[in-house]
């Protein structure tokens, strides 16, 4: 009897489906990418809940000051020598020293499943003034008005003052104002009214007492000549940023205390100019981020990344069963089993919320992995394959886990681990025909 001939089709079997499980694999980019944009939306929930929060305690805070203002007014005349136009102008004068001691008290509250860092601080500047030397600043004929000096000192947000903000000047006790009435050094803070003697030599010696609330990070401005800062908080997960990182620090888990000192010649703005020149402080700031020390979403955002590698990595060890067990598994099975895999992420967010982020993984994980373990029996009616693909999704998951844990060696984990995936993968595939 002649036997018949296999067709085109039966030929071609195992390519046709591997372009149809390779294009499978393909659209359930769409589901991950859907995925990644979940996570997107629940960091925009989040940072709105902090928003919330945050502008009724105080947003993050930023301190410049104290800077002492004397107003000036040029003159213009005619050539007769008749007044013709006044315009006021300013001179701005940062301290000689400026010496700040901090004390930060943050708190962790919750708005919804979201956590915001809120803190209280109490604050005391101590430093001094030179007598103003108008001379380089102010042009011939101009009329300088002593008497209408102010001390200005720019604070972002005003709701976050606890109390009354005093101030020691020289030996007088005064109460500073809201608002900042002569532009140029901040665009929100406080001010006190100062009539400076004209023909004074001494220094100004000044102390300033604030008690402030705020969110998210505490920055200073170093204005002196000579600036310190010390801070102490019990946060035990500050993030030191800006333009200078302190000079000495001790982190512990009861807290941490760190000091700053930063010179006029490491800023790039002089300690006197007027209101025709154009100075920005803010370059310099400098201080501490008070972070939370898991941040879930971002940890998510990392993991999606290797979602099509689990997906395809998965397929292969299913495929691969499938061509020796020679039990056909249907393209709409593997899809279920994508499925199952993308799921993985939206549970990992989901539980992420509720609990610590690495219960999180392992339950999402445990999940997944027993899922399709058992469809795997179901397909191939087989325990022992069952294990076959729990196992590799196992050692997937327990490869990402680590990944995720790193931080300066999570490129160098990570190719190593796919660059040895990559090798079994092709070992056992070196037979396919």
């Amino acid at each position: 009897m002649e036997s018949t001939e296999p067709s085109f089709w039966q030929r071609q079997a195992t390519t046709i489906k591997g372009i149809l499980i390779f294009f499978l694999l393909l659209v359930l980019l769409i589901p991950t990418s859907m995925v990644d944009s979940l996570i997107s939306e629940r960091q925009s929930r989040q940072a709105e809940a902090v928003a919330e929060v945050s502008s009724k305690w105080g947003q993050s805070q930023t301190l410049a000051g104290p800077v002492l203002i004397v107003p000036y007014q040029v003159i213009q005349r005619a050539a007769d020598g008749k007044e013709i136009a006044r315009e006021t102008k300013y001179a701005y004068f940062l301290p000689d020293e400026l010496n700040v001691q901090s004390t930060v008290n943050p708190e962790k509250r919750h708005r919804g499943i979201f956590d915001v860092v809120l803190y209280s601080s109490q604050i005391t500047m101590e430093g001094s003034f030179a007598q103003p030397v108008l001379a380089s600043l102010v042009p011939p004929g101009a009329e300088v008005q002593w008497n209408k000096a102010a001390l200005e000192f720019g604070i972002p947000d005003l709701r976050g003052l606890k109390d009354q903000v005093t101030l020691q000047w020289n030996e007088q006790q005064r109460v500073f104002e809201p608002g900042i009435p002569i532009p140029g050094v901040a665009g929100s803070g406080i001010h006190v009214a100062l009539a400076l003697d004209p023909v004074g030599t001494a220094a100004h010696r000044f102390r300033i007492n604030v008690a402030l609330k705020g969110s998210g990070s505490l920055f200073f401005t170093p204005l002196g000549k000579v600036t310190t800062v010390k801070m102490n908080s019990p946060w035990a997960d500050p993030s030191f940023t800006g333009a200078f990182l302190p000079d000495e620090k001790n982190i512990s888990a009861s807290g941490f205390d760190a000091s700053w000192k930063v010179l006029n010649l490491n800023r790039n703005y002089p300690q006197q100019w007027n209101s025709d020149q154009t100075v920005s402080i803010e370059e310099s700031t400098f201080g501490v981020d008070f972070i939370l020390p898991v941040d879930n979403y971002q940890k998510s955002t990392r993991s999606v990344k290797y979602a099509i590698l689990f997906i395809g990595l998965t397929f292969l060890t299913v495929f691969f069963v499938e061509m020796r067990q020679e039990r056909p598994v249907h393209p709409f099975q593997y899809a279920l089993i994508g499925l199952a895999l993308v799921i993985f992420y939206t549970l990992l967010v989901a539980i992420s919320e509720q609990v610590p982020f690495n219960a999180a993984y392992l339950i999402s994980a445990l999940m997944t992995i027993g899922l399709t373990g058992l469809y795997a029996k179901a397909l191939f009616e087989s325990g022992r394959m069952a294990l076959l693909v729990s196992g590799a999704l196992t050692v997937l998951y327990g490869f990402l886990f680590v990944v995720l844990q790193q931080q300066d060696y999570a490129l160098l984990i990570g190719s190593l681990g796919l660059f040895v995936i990559l090798g079994v993968v092709m070992y056992f595939s070196r037979r396919i025909v």
